[in-house]
C-alpha cells in the first residue's frame, strides 16, 4: 500500500493551493481529482482552455492558470481520473482510476471535493433541455458550446456571470427571471457596511448587470409560481411578478439558487455538522485550522462552507500550514505568523459573504415544491411521497429509504437530500438540524466487483 505525508481529495482551487504550500514544507503529497485535469468546477480545465475562451470566461477564471504550476513541485503527485469512493479516518483512501482500484494511506487527509450546486425542483425540472447554470458553464469551459435560446432562472451572482460570458459568446440569454425580492435586499442591507471590506466583489457584479443591459437582455425579479412547459422538452417558462403573468418560450432552461457544501466524504466518516440556517444546508464543523473532528481529517475550501474561489485557495493553505506543523515540518510560532496574512485575506475575501445569503437567498418554491414534483430523480419520488411519509411515522431522511426509495440510487441523496430535510421539517415543525441528514456509506461512489477483485489490500477488507 502505498503511504504518503498527505492525501488530498479534489484538485480545484483549494486542493491546489493546500498541494504547493504542504510541499514546499517539505511534505509528499499526493492529490486524487476525479476529473481529468485539474482545476476544479470554478477553474475546470483552466490550462487548456483559458488560452482558448478566456476572454469570455473572464479574469477570475483565467487567475486559476497560476496555481498550475503549483502542481508541478517534485513532491506533488496529481492522479486525474480518480474517483475516490472511501475514505477512513486511518488515513486510508481508497479509489479507482483507469479501472482499476487502488489504496493508499496518508498521514493526514485534507478534503476539498467543493461545493455541488443545489438542486430547484419545480415543474418540469425533469424535462429534457433543462440544466443546471452550472452545467451550462461546464459546456461553454469544456467545449465551447452555448445554451441556445436559454432562459436563467433562479438566484444569484452565478446567473449574471453565466448570463454574461453567453452574451459575450454571442449567444445572450432570452431573459433572466430572478427570485429574489426587493425585501430580500432591504433585510440584507444591514450587512452592507462590512460588504465594503470586499468592495471588488460588489463592483463586479455592478458591471456585469452594466453589461446585460447593454446587450439588452431582459430581467424579471420577485418571481413565484414558476413553470416550465413542455410535453417532450421544454417549451416555455411561465412565473408570476408584480401581479403580472409572464410567458417565454424558449428551447433551454438554466436553473440556479446557490450551490452547497459536498458533505458526502465527510458525512461517510460520520464527522459532525452543522446546519447553516442563512445558506440552507449543512457543513462539517472544523476549526479555524480546518481540522475536523477527526484530528487527522481537514476540510478546506467550499466543501467547508461556501465563500468563493479566492477564498478557497486560502483555507487550503492555511489547512496546509497545520498539516506541516502536525508533522514535524513547521514550528507552532512559524505556522502562526504565516497563517496571520492569509487569515486578513480571507476576511477580507468573505466580507460580502452576508450580504450576498441575504440578498439572493434559495428559491422559496423549489425548497418547499408541490406535492407533484419530483425530488429525487434517481427514484423518481415525488414531494407529496415524502410528506405522505411523514404522516406515516417517518421522522428523517434515513427512514424515508424504507419507506419511498428516496436517496437509494447512485447519488446516494447528494441532490435530493437537503430538500427532503427541508420538507420533514416542516411536516415536523422541528429544525433542520434535528430532522438531520442521509447517512452515507462507502462506497460514495460507484465501483465495480471487477476493481474490488483485483485490488491488492494486503489481507485487508476495502469494505
Amino acid at each position: 500500500m502505498r503511504e504518503t505525508d498527505l492525501v488530498i481529495l479534489g484538485a480545484g482551487p483549494a486542493g491546489m493551493a493546500a498541494a504547493a504550500q504542504a510541499a514546499g514544507f517539505g511534505l509528499s503529497v499526493l492529490v486524487l481529482d476525479e476529473q481529468p485535469r485539474p482545476g476544479g468546477q470554478i477553474w475546470r480545465d483552466v490550462g487548456r482552455v483559458a488560452s482558448q475562451r478566456g476572454d469570455l470566461l473572464g479574469k477570475d477564471y483565467t487567475n486559476g492558470a497560476g496555481y498550475l504550476r503549483g502542481l508541478e513541485h517534485r513532491r506533488i503527485t496529481h492522479m486525474g481520473g480518480a474517483s475516490v469512493w472511501q475514505v477512513e479516518a486511518s488515513g486510508e483512501v481508497a479509489f479507482s482510476q483507469d479501472g482499476k482500484a487502488q489504496v493508499v494511506r496518508g498521514r493526514r487527509i485534507l478534503l476539498a471535493n467543493g461545493a455541488l450546486e443545489r438542486p430547484m425542483p419545480l415543474p418540469g425540472w425533469t424535462l429534457p433541455g433543462v440544466m443546471t447554470a452550472g452545467a451550462a458553464q461546464i459546456l461553454l469551459k469544456a467545449s465551447g458550446i452555448v445554451a441556445e435560446r436559454a432562459v436563467l432562472v433562479g438566484a444569484g451572482p452565478l446567473l449574471y456571470l453565466i448570463a454574461a460570458q453567453m452574451v459575450r459568446a454571442g449567444v445572450p440569454p432570452l431573459a433572466l427571471v430572478e427570485t429574489q425580492t426587493r425585501g430580500d435586499f432591504l433585510r440584507a442591507a444591514r450587512h452592507l457596511p462590512r460588504a465594503m471590506l470586499g468592495l471588488g466583489y460588489l463592483l463586479k457584479g455592478l458591471g456585469l448587470l452594466r453589461e446585460l443591459q447593454g446587450a439588452g437582455v431582459a430581467r424579471y425579479t420577485g418571481a413565484t409560481d414558476i413553470l416550465i412547459e413542455g410535453s417532450d422538452n421544454a417549451e416555455a417558462v411561465t412565473f408570476t411578478t408584480k401581479g403580472q403573468v409572464h410567458r417565454i418560450a424558449c428551447d433551454t432552461v438554466l436553473l440556479h439558487h446557490g450551490v452547497v457544501p459536498n458533505t458526502q466524504a465527510t458525512r461517510s466518516l460520520n464527522l459532525p455538522h452543522h446546519w447553516d440556517n442563512t445558506q440552507r444546508s449543512f457543513r462539517p464543523m472544523t476549526d479555524g485550522w480546518g481540522r475536523s473532528a477527526e484530528p487527522t481529517v481537514f476540510v478546506a475550501g467550499d466543501g467547508a462552507g461556501i465563500k468563493g474561489a479566492r477564498a478557497a485557495t486560502l483555507t487550503g493553505q492555511i489547512a496546509a500550514l497545520a498539516i506541516a506543523h502536525d508533522l514535524e515540518k513547521l514550528p507552532a510560532g512559524d505556522r502562526d505568523l504565516a497563517a496571520r496574512p492569509l487569515r486578513v485575506l480571507l476576511a477580507l475575501e468573505t466580507a460580502a459573504r452576508p450580504f450576498l445569503d441575504k440578498a439572493y437567498p434559495p428559491c422559496a418554491q423549489a425548497l418547499a415544491p408541490d406535492d407533484a414534483t419530483i425530488i429525487c430523480r434517481c427514484e423518481e419520488v415525488t414531494a407529496g411521497a415524502i410528506r405522505k411519509t411523514a404522516t406515516q411515522g417517518c421522522l428523517g431522511p434515513n427512514q424515508t429509504k424504507a419507506f419511498v426509495r428516496a436517496g437509494m440510487g447512485p447519488c446516494q441523496g447528494r441532490y435530493c437530500g437537503l430538500t427532503v430535510t427541508e420538507i420533514l421539517s416542516v411536516c415536523h415543525d422541528q429544525p433542520q438540524a434535528q430532522t438531520g441528514a442521509y447517512r452515507i456509506r462507502a462506497p460514495i461512489k460507484p465501483v465495480t466487483l471487477g476493481e474490488l477483485a483485483q485490488m491488492d489490500t494486503q489481507g485487508e477488507d476495502p469494505l
